[in-house]
């Protein structure tokens, strides 16, 4: 019975032995690539803000319409520049009317300057006929000291009138400068209540109702171009090392089943994002769809290397990433190029190497 037992065990190791996996190593075309996430976009795609806070009055185009540089899309009211203008506008006229004269800034001064000419010219009459008197010995000396004393206080007196005059006169003119400059300003202002495209292109999307409140910081239209799109490709760090301009990539989009299409890097944005830790390039179709829509999504793969007629074996067979099992036992070899399932043997065994998978 023990002898039984012993050799249908030594039966059932020899059948297991015989049912493990083994292959022969294949030359094949072999392509390494690195894959990326890929999300379609218009190019030169832009949000659009309002330039003033206020209320959307109406949307002047529909999503979906074609654009031209410079055409209206949004109408905003908002009332708050129109009164600063107007205030700006008043502030103008003042300062104007001050500078020129005709208020009582200058007015008051003019006269105050006419007073005191007379004065100087009455005290300066009185001390030189008491300057007179006083040579040929005749009057007091308490006379002619106060006659030059007002003499000397009416002329200063009119010497400071004249420069405050000009004084005044030169800040009145910097306020009317001034009040331009904010009156200039406020009507820029106020003629800005349009949203307009930047671009020639296409209106994607609409944000805001009329009726509703708005901002700067919101935006309020999505434009882009209407013939040229972009493919976003979002890449982990680990792979980003290995991209070059002008690679190759093989696009599928989810929309498109299973069909391929031609894509050429055209640029790699250094900066990661720090929220998916991943970096961000972008490719353009070689020939693309006849018809792309922004967020179409898919996969892509960007070809790092390809090689003709290489020796591979499936990767699940590599063995410690340079190990293969025989039934001689393990054989340590160079792998080189790799794709997700294949991986190229440089050196260590050839096509007649026979390869054990490993066991799980």
């Amino acid at each position: 019975m023990r002898n039984y037992l012993l050799i249908h065990c030594l039966f059932l190791f020899l059948s297991c032995g015989d049912k493990q996996e083994k292959i022969f190593p294949t030359k094949i075309h072999l392509t390494e690539s690195v894959y990326a996430s890929v999300t379609v976009q218009p190019d030169s795609l832009y949000q659009a803000y309002a330039p003033v806070a206020g209320i959307l009055d109406r949307n002047l185009l529909e999503e979906g319409e074609l654009v031209s540089k410079g055409t209206p899309i949004i109408q905003i009211v908002n009332s708050t520049p129109k009164l600063n203008t107007e205030n700006a506008r008043l502030a103008l006229q003042l300062a104007q009317e001050n500078y020129n004269g005709s208020s009582a800034v200058l007015g008051s001064l003019e006269d105050e300057i006419q007073s005191a000419t007379l004065s100087f010219k009455n005290d300066s009459m009185n001390y030189i006929r008491q300057k007179r008197l006083w040579d040929q010995n005749i009057g007091s000396k308490v006379q002619f000291e106060n006659r030059k004393l007002a003499y000397e206080i009416s002329g200063n007196n009119l010497k400071q009138l004249k420069n405050k005059y000009v004084q005044t006169k030169n800040e009145l003119s910097t306020q009317v400068q001034q009040a331009l400059n904010n009156y200039n300003t406020s009507q820029l202002t106020t003629k800005d209540f349009t949203v307009s495209s930047k671009i020639n292109g296409k209106l994607y999307a609409l944000y805001k109702n009329p009726g509703e409140i708005v901002n700067t910081m919101e935006p309020l239209a999505s434009v882009g171009s209407a013939t040229d799109f972009i493919i976003e490709l979002l890449i982990d760090e680990v792979d980003i090392v290995k991209l070059q301009l002008g690679q190759k990539a093989l696009i599928t989009l989810d929309a498109y089943g299973n069909e391929v299409f031609d894509a050429k890097v055209n640029k790699i944005y250094p900066k990661k994002d720090e929220r998916s830790q991943t970096f961000k390039a972008e490719a353009i179709f070689s020939n693309p769809p006849q018809a792309l829509y922004p967020g179409l999504a898919g996969e892509g793969n960007i070809i790092i290397s390809e090689k003709e007629s290489v020796l591979t074996i499936p990767k699940e067979f590599l063995l410690e990433g340079n190990k293969v099992r025989t039934p001689d036992g393990l054989v340590e070899v160079v792998p080189g190029l790799q794709n997700l399932e294949r991986v190229e043997i440089i050196n260590g065994i050839n096509e007649t190497t026979e390869i054990l998978k490993p066991e799980e």
